[in-house]
């Protein structure tokens, strides 16, 4: 399922700059009030596409009390400003009578040591995600927000034993199924505008490290659906899991269906407004 809020703004990669690098008393509690609306709000009122939430999905026992006792860790104090008045109200004439006397604010933890942060975050997924696994009986869970390829280096600092697989399609593919999402722009102009920053920057990144030795593994949706089981037993041996027939799979038709989706005119264009993308992506 994507969870999101690892990666998404307001979530755990914004606060660990915001209480970190970023720090200062508005930019912290501003993180915080954001990460609150995410984890209480949010995340509980989204469902995924069998109709589960990511607290029904871990348990919402544990969700609840994971998220509770993460304040307490990232909180130094907090106190009650006096609410300026509304309407046409005054310091000594409130503005109704129903207008709060007062807001409640938050002074957050400045962590000098990030990693002392990043543990405590740690420490959130892990009661989350690794004690859903461990009901299921299962050694590892999986997270699959798309975006999480932009933010590997983060990702390795909260989880740094994590294997971040990049499943990628070819490009004419992704935007054809990008124009048939109610989130996407719905036109071949507006998905290349949507797209070609993203592939930018993956692959301006990609070109500035070295992955030898990192915990990444890159394989094409194409090359899985020819031979499932091949390929599934392949990919299942570098994650070092055991193999089993698992009840999702990559299917042929289900990425051919968009091959046909442009006539011959259309996707020319769209090749050469995405130029070196489709190649270095290690597609022709």
């Amino acid at each position: 399922m994507e969870t999101r809020f690892l990666i998404d703004p307001g979530g755990l990669r914004d606060l660990a700059d915001a209480l970190t690098d970023r720090y200062d008393p508005t930019v912290g509690e501003d993180a915080l009030h954001r990460l609150s609306d995410f984890l209480t709000v949010r995340v509980p009122g989204r469902r995924d596409d069998r109709g589960k939430t990511v607290p029904e999905l871990v348990g919402e026992r544990r969700y609840r009390d994971a998220v509770q006792q993460l304040w307490p860790q990232l909180i130094a104090y907090t106190y009650d400003e006096p609410a300026p008045a509304e309407g046409f109200g005054n310091a000594d004439r409130p503005a109704g009578p129903f207008e709060p006397l007062s807001r409640r604010r938050v002074l957050p933890r400045y962590f000098s040591d990030r990693g002392e942060l990043l543990g405590i975050l740690r420490g959130l997924i892990d009661t989350m995600f690794g004690g859903a696994a461990a009901d299921a009986g299962k050694p590892t869970w999986c997270e699959k927000t798309p975006f999480n390829l932009l933010y590997m280096e983060f990702l390795w600092e909260l989880v740094p034993e994590a294997t971040i697989v990049h499943i990628k399609r070819h490009p004419v593919s992704v935007l054809a199924s990008h124009l048939a999402q109610p989130w996407a722009p719905p036109t071949v102009d507006g998905a290349l505008a949507y797209l070609k920053p993203v592939y930018h920057r993956w692959l301006t990144w990609k070109n500035t490290v070295d992955l030898t030795g990192r915990r990444y593994i890159e394989v094409k949706a194409e090359d899985l659906a020819a031979d499932w089981p091949g390929q599934r037993r392949a990919l299942f041996e570098r994650l070092d899991v055991d193999d089993f027939a698992t009840p999702s799979t990559f299917q042929s038709h289900k990425l051919t269906n968009r091959n046909d989706q442009f006539d011959d005119e259309t996707r020319e264009f769209i090749e050469e407004a995405l130029g070196k993308v489709v190649p270095a992506m290690g597609y022709e």
